[in-house]
């Protein structure tokens, strides 16, 4: 499939644009560097938007929702039925998600791409790509048309942003037993035990976690011909959810939208998309580090800078959603502060 959509390169940056926001950001009334951060990606989102001011007026989050059939393996903490369940309380406003929406005035996208509930929510979209993934730890979580299902259906979701305005994506997750498929993914990638990346994820104790650990190890040995293959071990373990983000993120830097990645699932779905798509990296940003052991060590795989750490693990897009406010004031701080000249201020000596 070396033709198919998510090969297409990324959007080019606007070279221009991110230099001349540079050389304004040496010209702001403050030492060269002091907004730290903040310079960054005032200077990063110039160029993603080819403007010299950036803007991130219009927020677009879509939820992405999934079964896992490897929660019959007695993964999770919680049971299956409760990913419908919170599909129901996202469009009902109940969640943290619906709750950040509101505030940051987001439009909120739901998308159940399948799960074991028979579920028909005003709202949702479903596109009904199967009753959850099968048990990966006794063959593959997905068919190849189920895959490029799911990729496809975070494309649309993308498609669906460009044509509302949207300046900044974010996309959340939903679906019981994820920090597992995740987990495996990862360390198919990464080529690392599982010990190093598996967490309670929904809340697991000390044992729970090291059940979670083997069972993810005994479908590493399973899938071992997948390994370092991105596509082929999301086939393998992944979730729709984490495919559909996948999706989401590759078509974002094809169409020119930028992307702020949540919690460790998340991160997880940005190293497949990098590894299926290197030209993606640029537009993307990363909102969190996040309470889950493996987040860090993706984050740095990926050479990502987290805005916000905050001990969080509750995923839904709700860390990169407490980001947002950070991105925006960086906007403001790089597009209102006055220059020297302007504000008559002395700059050092050259």
């Amino acid at each position: 499939m070396s033709n198919a959509w998510w090969h297409a390169p990324a959007r080019e940056i606007n070279q221009d644009s991110r230099e001349q926001a540079l050389a304004r950001q040496q010209q702001l009334t403050k030492p060269a560097g002091s907004l730290g951060q903040l310079e960054v990606v005032a200077v990063q989102l110039a160029g993603l938007q080819g403007w010299v001011k950036p803007a991130l007026d219009k927020v677009w989050i879509s939820i992405f929702a999934g079964d896992h059939g490897v929660v019959a393996e007695g993964v999770s903490a919680y049971p299956q039925e409760v990913t419908g369940q919170m599909l129901h309380n996202f469009i009902m406003g109940g969640a943290a998600i619906s709750v950040l929406a509101k505030q940051l005035s987001a439009q909120l996208d739901v998308v159940d791409l399948g799960t074991v509930s028979s579920l028909n929510l005003p709202g949702v979209r479903h596109l009904n790509l199967g009753a959850g993934t099968a048990n990966f730890a006794k063959g593959e979580a997905m068919t190849q048309a189920q895959l490029e299902g799911a990729l496809e259906g975070g494309r649309e979701s993308v498609l669906r942003a460009k044509s509302a305005g949207a300046e900044l994506f974010i996309g959340g997750e939903m679906g019981i037993g994820n920090t597992t498929a995740a987990s495996a993914v990862a360390c198919s990638l990464l080529n690392c035990p599982a010990s190093l990346l598996v967490g309670p994820g929904t809340g697991l104790d000390a044992q729970g976690v090291n059940h979670k650990a083997q069972v993810i190890e005994r479908a590493l040995q399973l899938h071992a011909a997948e390994s370092g293959n991105a596509l082929g071990s999301l086939r393998a373990m992944g979730g729709f959810e984490v495919a559909a983000l996948v999706g989401a993120y590759l078509a974002c830097a094809q169409e020119g939208v930028a992307v702020l990645v949540d919690g460790f699932i998340c991160t997880v779905a940005a190293l497949v998309a990098v590894r299926l798509n290197p030209s993606c990296r640029e537009w993307l940003f990363f909102g969190h580090c996040g309470a889950e052991p493996g987040h860090r060590h993706v984050l740095e795989t990926l050479q990502a800078e987290p805005l916000l750490e905050l001990g969080l693990r509750l995923g839904e897009g709700s860390g990169a959603a407490l980001a947002v406010p950070l991105l925006r004031l960086a906007c403001e701080l790089h597009n209102g502060m006055a220059t020297f000249a302007e504000a008559a201020v002395a700059d050092r000596p050259a």
